[in-house]
């Protein structure tokens, strides 16, 4: 996140909270890992707060941090929002889907087989894993996490993937080095969204599905 370890733990805890409140308020299993996403997210933000203390390097925090950064995220959001969602609207996830799990798993072989270093830039924070074929692996990612958010039959959730998709463009026009650490930060921000939704379905009936 931009501008200090001290902003990464006071938006890390806040978030983490909200998170755990969606947890409680999730009403089926299927919702729970959607609504464990800003918990996630919080975590994350915390987990960068010790990068900062660390002025970087390859320590197990920055490990940590792109493991939950790149795979996970990459399996993690299109999944949950297969499970969240009824029968009849999973089938137009099934691209996103596909789209994390080779994305994931491509990630994951990097960061098992090479170094990630963290870099402090300013008041952002840089990451240099080496990515292969990096503009093909982001755009698998972005499919995997943005597309599946928009595709999501409910419109909290894809208010959230037009937040996410906005806060891409702007983090790539503006900190384009330091993309991941910045819009990973932005979306955790974004996530309270799923509050309102997890909020909006505890009476068991959702008006504005598509």
């Amino acid at each position: 996140m931009c501008w200090s370890a001290t902003a990464d733990l006071v938006a890390g805890t806040g978030i983490a909270c909200i998170g755990v409140a969606c947890v409680t308020r999730a009403r089926r299993v299927g919702e729970l890992p959607l609504a464990a996403l800003p918990l996630l997210l919080g975590v994350h933000q915390l987990i960068e707060a010790r990068v900062w203390q660390d002025g970087g390097g390859s320590g197990p925090a920055t490990v940590a941090w792109a493991v939950i950064a790149f795979p996970l995220l990459a399996l993690w959001v299109p999944l949950a929002v297969v499970c969240a969602e009824p029968r009849p609207v999973r089938a137009r996830l099934a691209i996103p889907a596909l789209a994390g799990l080779a994305t994931g798993a491509v990630l994951t072989y990097v960061i098992a087989t090479r170094t990630v270093r963290a870099e402090i830039r300013g008041h952002t924070v840089g990451y240099v894993i080496g990515l292969p074929h990096g503009q093909l692996l982001v755009a698998g990612y972005l499919l995997a996490t943005v597309g599946a958010l928009l595709l999501s039959g409910d419109l909290r959730v894809r208010v959230l993937g037009l937040l996410a998709g906005a806060g891409a463009l702007l983090c790539w026009a503006l900190w384009r080095l330091e993309f991941v650490s910045t819009w990973c930060a932005f979306a955790a921000v974004c996530s309270v969204v799923v509050f309102w939704w997890t909020g909006s379905r505890r009476g068991g009936v959702d008006v504005v599905k598509y």
